[in-house]
């Protein structure tokens, strides 16, 4: 089977590494353009993709936009049988998603239709679900909509960051994906509809959104910090000065929202209801570091407020 890849960050990586691993023709990557980096915005760094594609000499195209009649052109030469999307970053439009005679398949880690959207691992934290997973849909031209064809639930552990769960899902879903295609290989797949009146979504995060109300319950704050770690981190104030916190854990206790209960090598914050313990910091401008080793440097005292 003759397969375009349609990939960009870390979460692809594994499952362009398991086509290529599983003996899958992969006569095209698609990935986004090398971004700026740097407080110069200079230095070009390209896709994790694209590194893995240029390590195994596979063709790398890179478009501004996958809709460009010369990309359509080249792509369509490349002779693909099946698409394979896996956050790409783009949506598809219809001449794109019919141009391989098998259509396109897409990696979407959530069980759909829950979280359909952007950020289904954050959401997945933030929301404290139990159980989530990877699904394998044939793409349409909606968010998230197409029928299903693979589905592989998964435990949502209670301290997991949106970080670690992303790496996890990446491997399952990479797992699912050679799944789906050797059983579309063999014409034993039947897709399912999903049932729109079940789903749920999963917006694109938002800076309002990663900024930490204190007045809120110490299990949700704990949940949106755990959830924005390591990107893009739930966020804070102390005297007028951005902090980033991660690595979170709610426990009980009392204070006034925002107040700082203890810096005793640890940061221990009071919530609307029950304390935010905090393992990491990340002070505007530097780097993230261990809530100790912030503390011998900032010196702070019980009493301060985080606003």
């Amino acid at each position: 089977m003759r397969v375009a890849f349609f990939g960009t960050p870390d979460f692809a990586v594994p499952s362009l590494r398991a086509l290529v691993g599983e003996g899958f023709d992969v006569v095209a990557v698609v990935t986004q353009p090398d971004a700026p980096h740097g407080r110069s915005r200079s230095q070009l760094v390209p896709p994790p993709v694209k590194l893995v594609a240029q390590a195994e000499e596979l063709p790398v195209f890179q478009p501004e936009k996958p809709t460009a009649g010369d990309f359509l052109i080249r792509l369509r030469d490349t002779r693909p049988d099946i698409g394979v999307v896996v956050a790409y970053g783009h949506l598809l439009k219809p001449e794109l998603l019919d141009l391989p005679p098998r259509g396109m398949v897409n990696v979407h880690p959530s069980l759909l239709p829950a979280l359909r959207g952007p950020a289904p691992v954050e959401w997945a934290i933030i929301n404290g679900l139990a159980e989530t997973g990877v699904t394998i849909m044939q793409l349409d031209a909606g968010m998230d909509t197409g029928p299903i064809l693979h589905q592989i639930p998964d435990h949502v552990a209670p301290d997991v960051t949106g970080g670690d769960l992303s790496e996890h899902l990446a491997e399952l879903g990479a797992q699912a994906l050679v799944e789906t295609l050797a059983l579309l290989e063999q014409g034993s797949l039947q897709p399912v509809p999903q049932n729109d009146a079940g789903a749920t979504y999963a917006p694109k995060l938002t800076r309002e959104l990663a900024r930490i109300d204190w007045t809120k319950d110490a299990t949700s704050l704990a949940r949106l910090i755990r959830g924005l770690d390591p990107r893009p981190g739930a966020w804070t104030e102390l005297d007028g000065a951005e902090v980033k916190l991660y690595s979170a854990r709610a426990g009980d206790g009392r204070g006034a929202p925002g107040e700082l209960l203890a810096a005793d090598g640890r940061v221990l914050i009071a919530a609307g209801t029950g304390t935010v313990e905090v393992f990491e910091v990340q002070p505007a401008g530097k780097a993230r570091m261990s809530a100790d080793d912030w503390l011998h440097g900032a010196r702070l005292a019980p009493g301060r407020r985080f606003t």
